[in-house]
């Protein structure tokens, strides 16, 4: 099992779908490793739109989300042309750090493939130093996690 997501139930769970792209495969069929990580951060943009709050939001109200760590573990390959369930878990409520986690399933619940956790800090863009979460994104978070579980 991971070694990196945290031996407890998350706050919340969010999952998104996509395919597998042809241009994403090595010569073996199997998605190429340096994909993960773009696969996390469309999940994620995907969770933090569902929450109503999302990226364009912060960066219009002058926040960043730079990645400040990510860890990956791969079990198994994704192959060619795959559908993915990409869970993205949140197990803390943000404060000036935002840590996510994510599992890689197929659409058969075969997995996980790949696992990995991103660590990002909300980060004033003018002033290029780490802040709290705006108010506005933590109010929409908290709502959208008390209505989804």
């Amino acid at each position: 099992m991971s070694k990196i997501l945290p031996d407890q139930e998350p706050l919340i769970t969010y999952t998104h779908k996509m395919r597998s792209r042809y241009s994403e495969t090595d010569r073996m069929g199997y998605v190429y490793h340096g994909h993960y990580l773009a696969y996390f951060e469309a999940a994620r943009t995907e969770f933090i739109r569902e929450t109503g709050y999302p990226y364009f939001a912060l960066e219009e109200a002058g926040i960043m989300l730079p990645v400040l760590n990510a860890e990956l573990q791969y079990m198994k390959p994704v192959k060619y042309d795959e559908v993915m369930k990409i869970n993205v878990h949140v197990y803390s409520w943000p404060k000036v750090r935002f840590n996510t986690y994510y599992e890689i399933y197929n659409d058969a619940d075969e997995g996980p493939f790949v696992t990995g956790k991103v660590e990002l800090c909300f980060v004033d863009s003018v002033k290029r130093r780490p802040r709290k979460a705006p108010q506005n994104f933590l109010d929409d978070f908290k709502k959208y996690v008390h209505e989804h579980t």
